[in-house]
């Protein structure tokens, strides 16, 4: 009896000390991302997060910080890079200044529906992975935002009828194409729209329907026009030094999970563009298809930028269009 009660001991205190050591080897992330809990990006991390909760056994947990809240949305990248946090979200042309290709997906009327899209990423994932991989940042996984409409105060016919009007822009790309059609470029964070629009800073936007209905834009303007302009992408980047502490399995589970979120994402944002345009409409937005006389001068002036971002993109930017347009 004295062996087996002392065998008895024995597997407790191992079954004890494997216990404190999966205590220990647990690990917290915390993952700053720019938008509200509302918004689908936010709620498709929220499911990766679990994921990655489930797969690990409570080993990896990933705290969300959304809208915002932990670092402002021009700073999570750096963040991440400079070891701050270990993972983080960020809008991909956000980084246009540092190299055209990352607003590859923002240029106007480059790829303006979602199998062309998913193309445009094949074509620029390797490319932006290597980019950043050099800033010690490897890519998780990307998902789009709905087509990008025009939302304004009156009825857009032509892009003269755009000239002078004071435009919110999020990015350096979207600053171009308000110069090029005679508006005033504002830079305007999303939190910040329906201010900017009720204080006068802005009276006119490019976004997606989900940008459209969560901020309520129906509070503000009276016309959303289905221009259907680009599909821009977040990112969800993990520091290199951060993924290496994981042991090999917590890596695979994170891994899994964010290929499972890429997916998930697209999925979710082809049923937003539905659901959110909608939402639109019944709350009183008059949803416009645009006049081909205002398309045929957008994608002129889209055709115009195309150039001009091959010309800043050299090499990398020639041979993501290749790959896109399968040369």
């Amino acid at each position: 009896m004295k062996v087996r009660k002392q065998l008895v001991l024995t597997l407790i205190a191992i079954t004890v000390g494997l216990g404190m050591g999966c205590v220990a080897m647990a690990a917290t992330w915390d993952m700053p991302t720019p938008y509200p809990d509302k918004t689908f990006h936010t709620q498709n991390i929220a499911i990766f997060a679990e994921d990655v909760k489930v797969a690990t056994a409570g080993g990896l947990k990933i705290n969300i910080h959304s809208a915002g809240s932990l670092f402002k949305h021009p700073e999570i990248k750096n963040a991440v890079r400079g070891g701050q946090v270990p993972i983080g979200e960020f809008f991909l042309s956000l980084l246009s200044n540092e190299n055209a290709v990352f607003g590859a997906d923002s240029q106007p009327f480059l790829a303006t529906n979602y199998e062309d899209a998913m193309t445009l990423w094949e074509a620029q994932r390797p490319i932006v992975a290597k980019l950043l991989d050099k800033q010690g940042l490897m890519v998780l996984f990307s998902v789009p935002w709905p087509p990008q409409g025009l939302y304004t105060k009156k009825a857009i016919n032509t892009v003269a009828d755009l000239k002078g009007m004071k435009f919110r822009a999020y990015n350096a790309t979207l600053e171009l194409f308000a110069n090029k059609i005679g508006a005033a470029p504002t830079q305007v964070e999303v939190p910040d729209v329906a201010q900017a629009f009720a204080t006068g800073r802005v009276e006119a936007m490019i976004t997606s329907p989900s940008t459209g209905a969560n901020s309520k834009a129906w509070d503000f303007v009276t016309h959303y026009t289905n221009i259907q302009a680009w599909l821009p992408k977040n990112i969800v980047v993990v520091g290199k030094k951060a993924f290496r502490k994981l042991d090999k399995k917590t890596q695979e589970a994170v891994l899994t999970a964010a290929k499972a979120a890429e997916l998930r994402g697209w999925e979710m944002s082809k049923k937003e563009t539905a659901d959110k345009t909608a939402i639109l409409k019944d709350n009183g937005i008059l949803v416009v298809t645009p006049s081909e006389e205002l398309m045929s001068g957008l994608k002129e002036i889209g055709a115009e930028m195309i150039v001009d971002w091959t010309k800043s993109a050299g090499p990398e930017g020639e041979a993501l269009l290749e790959a896109y347009h399968g040369k």
